[in-house]
């Protein structure tokens, strides 16, 4: 079992009367890959910049290779910060950008010359090294910015949207960087992101935050699959969250009643009948059709928009009782559906597929 190398141990961080982050208790492990996510003013940075130093903690202890370092200074921990902003220096060169972190630490300039340059070769920028950081490409400079924090050889690499300013092709791209360093190298990357494709795409472990606290940790399956509250199921997207009053339950499914019908739900707690539930069914796991399937869930429906991401399609519809649905399919799925049709579309989903919230 890998060894845990950063922890957050009941920490608490108040601005003034403001409580930003609210008894936090987290663990990291040694080479992994977590990133936290969550929405504007959630905590996500704040927990960042106490890890880097930026922040004291104003309760608890945070601990990394066993070290306490609440009141530890930034420059005497081994996290270097990738910053949104890149934060280089434009009066220096690519080369000797990635060399300060060396100079700062008293490294010879041989020695950082060759460490900066072996870097730049290995992030597919060495000829660019003595390029003005200004005239460089928003991809180039991202990735100076990265060789920059790793010529150090840190334990623990902090990345504070380092992606949010690119193009969403070098997004792509810098994903396959950042993952195949991290598994070369083993070094522990803490992920600050409000995007949940660069979170799910990349992480081992995603934590998502919300008001100062932890909402759901786990891997990006099971929190895409398994939301453990209806915040986490509204926050990650593409859900549909529906509520009802439990009627039944019989083997293993519960038989949920609300405005658009009567829906089988797999009983995975306790539960009584009169007792009001909310449960989930992910877009992608919903079907689509002209005709009456005569499915134990189905509802039926009316189009409301359509949203085109490359290959992949989203569809928005209405039931009669004014509920909202969403419906994600790969373009090709669409040929046998006539979306303009004047009768209603059709949805339906396994009962297996529907996932129970806690009450």
């Amino acid at each position: 079992m890998t060894d845990p190398i950063v922890s957050f141990t009941s920490v608490v961080k108040r601005f003034g009367d403001f409580t930003a982050v609210k008894e936090l208790n987290l663990t990291i492990l040694q080479g992994e890959f977590i990133a936290i996510m969550g929405p504007s003013g959630c905590g996500k940075t704040t927990t960042l910049r106490m890890l880097a130093g930026l922040e004291q903690p104003t309760e608890g202890e945070i601990r990394v290779d066993g070290r306490v370092m609440n009141e530890v200074k930034p420059h005497d921990r081994d996290t270097p910060l990738v910053w949104q902003s890149l934060a280089l220096f434009p009066f220096l060169n690519a080369r000797e950008n990635v060399e300060f972190g060396l100079k700062m630490r008293k490294v010879g300039p041989n020695e950082r010359r060759d460490r900066a340059e072996a870097w730049l070769e290995r992030l597919g920028i060495g000829q660019f090294a003595e390029r003005n950081v200004e005239q460089l490409s928003g991809g180039q400079r991202q990735r100076v910015a990265l060789a920059r924090a790793l010529v150090t050889e840190p334990k623990i690499l902090l990345l504070d949207e380092p992606l949010s300013a690119l193009d969403a092709h070098l997004v792509i791209r810098m994903q396959q960087v950042l993952t195949r360093l991290q598994r070369e190298l083993g070094i522990t990357f803490v992920y600050v992101t409000h995007s949940q494709s660069e979170a799910f795409a990349m992480a081992d472990r995603v934590v998502i935050m919300g008001e100062g606290e932890i909402a759901q940790a786990g891997s990006p399956r099971d929190i895409y699959r398994e939301p453990a509250n209806r915040f986490v199921a509204e926050f990650v997207g593409r859900n549909n969250i529906l509520t009802g009053t439990v009627d039944r339950v019989a083997d293993g499914l519960a038989g949920v009643t609300t405005p658009a019908g009567t829906f089988q739900v797999p009983a995975t707690h306790a539960l009584n009948p009169g007792a009001e539930v909310g449960f989930v069914i992910a877009a992608d796991l919903v079907r689509v059709s002209n005709h009456d399937p005569g499915a134990v869930n189905q509802v039926s429906c009316s189009l409301i928009s359509e949203e085109f991401v490359g290959s992949m399609v989203t569809l928005f519809l209405e039931s009669a009782d004014g509920l909202e649905f969403k419906v994600q399919v790969q373009e090709r799925e669409l040929s046998g559906i006539d979306l303009k049709a004047s009768g209603p579309l059709f949805l339906s989903w396994d009962s297996d597929n529907a996932h129970l919230l806690p009450e």
